[in-house]
Parts: structure tokens; C-alpha cells; sequence
């Protein structure tokens, strides 16, 4: 079901409802991302309180605003992926070890357990797992700063 088959509204607790245009409505629905970090304009499902999926959206971009806002305010609640901006400090080059880092959420400090926790998610993005299961985003390797770059060129 494409976006103009359907209207999305908040109820009076919150909850998105989904009405189709068939007229079935579906209460507390919720958006999800096909690709949140390769592609996260493109390929968006919005799943039941079931469990199923009960729309698709193909570029959340391509949504009237009102819309685009409320999935985007859903999404944001929901998802928590913190992007690292600059690793400051490094406690040393055998894991496990703790580094300190500037996200785009401020300043936080993060335990690697092992160099398996950084994976790599094309050619210049990562995924950094901490210890507690918190996951950071590196968007562009090569973005960081210099002492950055040669402080992760260890962990690679």
C-alpha cells in the first residue's frame, strides 16, 4: 500500500493509527526502517501492533509534511543509534578497552570487548558495539579527525 492509499493520524493517547483506503484502521502502528543506516529515506513499513505489516512507504521524503513529521518523531523515539564524531581517548590497544568519544548525543565513554565489536557497513561506514549492547555509527571513516582515523586504524 503506497502512501497516497492511506492517512496516518495521532489518537487521543498518542499511538499512530493507520487508516487504509478501504477504511480499516489500524491503531498503534509503528514505522520501521528497511535500511536505517544504508538507506533510511528509502523503504519504510509501517507494522501492526500485531506484528504485521499493514503499509509501505517508499521514500519517506515523498510524504506530505504533517505525515513525514510524525513518522520521523516515532522513529526518532524508537531508534537510538548515537554517531560517532571524534574518539578523544583510547585506555589501550588490547581489548577490552574503554574509549572515550564525542557522539552527536555529547561526550560518552564506551568498553570494546573485542575487535569483532567494530564491523564494517560498506567502505567508509561502522558499527561499533559496546560492551552494555549500545551500538555507535561511524557515517565517514575518513570524516574523523586525524588523531581519530589513527586511533581506529589500530582497532581495523
Amino acid at each position: 500500500m503506497m502512501v497516497d492509499s492511506f492517512q496516518l493520524q495521532r489518537d487521543a493517547y498518542g499511538r499512530l493509527v493507520l487508516t487504509t483506503f478501504d477504511g480499516r484502521r489500524h491503531v498503534g502502528v509503528t514505522p520501521v526502517r528497511a535500511f536505517p543506516i544504508a538507506a533510511p529515506d528509502e523503504g519504510l513499513s509501517l507494522v501492526s501492533a500485531e506484528g504485521h505489516e499493514v503499509g509501505w512507504v517508499e521514500r519517506l521524503s515523498g510524504l506530505p509534511a504533517p505525515i513525514r513529521a510524525m513518522i520521523e518523531e516515532e522513529l526518532a523515539a524508537r531508534e537510538f543509534i548515537p554517531e560517532i564524531e571524534r574518539i578523544v581517548e583510547v585506555s589501550g590497544f588490547v581489548c577490552p578497552s574503554t574509549w572515550k568519544v564525542l557522539t552527536d548525543r555529547g561526550p560518552t565513554e564506551l568498553t570494546l570487548k573485542g575487535e569483532e565489536d567494530i564491523r564494517r557497513l560498506g567502505r567508509t561506514r561502522l558499527m561499533v558495539a559496546d560492551s552494555h549492547g549500545v551500538h555507535f555509527l561511524v557515517r565517514d571513516v575518513a570524516a574523523l579527525d586525524k588523531r581519530s582515523r589513527k586511533l581506529l586504524d589500530r582497532f581495523l
